[in-house]
């Protein structure tokens, strides 16, 4: 358990305010999010980045609540993201659009325009169709765009399949035997400014080797590129940055992975970026659940919360774990094991299986930690359920970041049939 959320006179808090207050001022299920927490990870990356010309780009994909953004813009972060939405959302938040890189394997050219008009960074390309349409909007806008090429290095991350994006066989980037020569095309395209190499190998690393080895080989292609006259001024090495979800796992040290970059690029003179997601908002975030029954079936024992796959899907799409607790902690409280289902009526419906938690009955709380990270963004009305609220916990003061949706809010921009 992170400091932002701790036990104070047996009640789990985040910050200075205890949960049980939330969930009586809130209701339950109801994300809950640590502004001391999100400022902590993105300012030990910027600590570490200090002295070289650098971006942190936070990846809006992992949370893309406007709270959460305008907490970043303020402190002067960057945004990678991936869609035209997440390009409005970013400006709604007061990002800076010079500091948007847009990534993606499937860009529209309304979106690209929509870009190239805002005045973002830069695009990252991630096949030669996409470079051939960028080029012929830019031209026809009568500007240049800065563009990178996503590059694949074929390093194995070392992750969930669904979330490993870096090798041959995944439908993102360019394979790198191939890189060289689609540089040089675009460098000869017109409207654009072929300035950047990019990179991304997956997410959810907990050993910095593999991105560190995608480091090397980017500075070889990008040494190959140089010489033969093309002025490359970024490198972007994408997110990746794990944490931990189960009590035997570590995050790696920010602080240390930079360094090891630092010592890589110094020969370069490159500006560095990156696009952490995960490794800043994973941690700052809980799923606030209330139990509304234990049952028996047979010798299985089933906890039902309030809370749902519709609400936090990465048990049931990736096997993912999230550490569940009871929001008041008995010293000598018993545990049993169960599984934590939601009401969903699929047997895909859990939050932990076979586990061990504690005793809990009918009214208690729970906290599924580490779930600020594709959490709410990952969410549905599946079952017909409307979407939880999002709450920003900054020391004893609670901002509504997103308001509980209502049964009207289901059925908004639907259109019945005349008649």
């Amino acid at each position: 358990m992170n400091r932002e959320f701790s036990y104070r006179s047996g009640v789990l808090t985040c910050e200075e305010v205890p949960l049980t207050t939330i969930a009586e001022t809130y209701g339950t299920p109801a994300y809950v999010y640590s502004k001391r927490a999100i400022l902590s990870r993105f300012q030990a990356y910027e600590h570490a980045l200090s002295g070289i010309p650098h971006s942190v780009c936070f990846a809006v994909k992992s949370n893309s609540n406007l709270a959460v953004l305008r907490t970043l813009a303020a402190q002067g972060a960057g945004f990678d993201i991936v869609s035209g939405g997440e390009l409005y959302r970013v400006l709604a938040a007061g990002g800076d659009a010079a500091r948007v890189v847009f990534s993606g394997v499937g860009k529209t050219s309304a979106e690209i325009q929509y870009a190239i008009e805002a005045g973002i960074h830069s695009f990252h390309c991630e096949s030669e169709a996409e470079i051939d349409l960028i080029s012929r909007i830019a031209a026809s806008l009568k500007r240049q765009v800065r563009i990178a090429i996503r590059v694949n290095p074929h390093v194995d991350a070392v992750t969930h399949p669904y979330i490993s994006t870096g090798l041959r066989e995944h439908k993102f980037g360019v394979d790198l035997h191939c890189a060289h020569e689609l540089y040089r095309k675009a460098a000869r395209l017109p409207g654009l400014a072929v300035e950047g190499v990019s990179c991304h190998i997956g997410s959810q690393l907990l050993d910095t080797a593999p991105l560190l080895e995608a480091a090397d080989i980017m500075l070889a292609l990008i040494s190959r590129l140089r010489a033969d006259g093309l002025t490359i001024r970024y490198l972007d090495l994408g997110g990746g940055l794990g944490i931990a979800y189960r009590p035997n796992e570590r995050s790696p040290d920010i602080k240390s992975f930079i360094a090891a970059i630092r010592e890589k690029i110094a020969p370069f003179g490159l500006t560095l970026m990156l696009e952490p997601g995960r490794s800043i908002i994973g941690e700052a975030g809980i799923l606030l659940t209330r139990v509304l029954l234990v049952k028996c079936n047979g010798t299985r024992r089933f906890v039902i919360v309030d809370a749902a796959m519709n609400d936090l899907i990465r048990p049931a799409l990736y096997h993912a774990h999230h550490e569940i607790r009871a929001v008041e902690e008995e010293r000598e409280q018993e545990h049993m094991e169960a599984d934590v289902v939601g009401p969903v009526c699929e047997t895909g419906d859990f939050f932990a299986r076979h586990r061990s938690v504690a005793s809990v009955q009918a009214g208690d709380l729970l906290a599924i930690e580490a779930a600020g990270a594709y959490g709410f963004v990952l969410s549905s009305n599946y079952n017909s359920r409307p979407r939880p609220c999002e709450l920003l916990v900054d020391g004893k003061q609670v901002h509504l970041a997103r308001r509980r949706e209502s049964y009207q809010d289901l059925v908004r921009g639907e259109i019945e049939e005349p008649g």
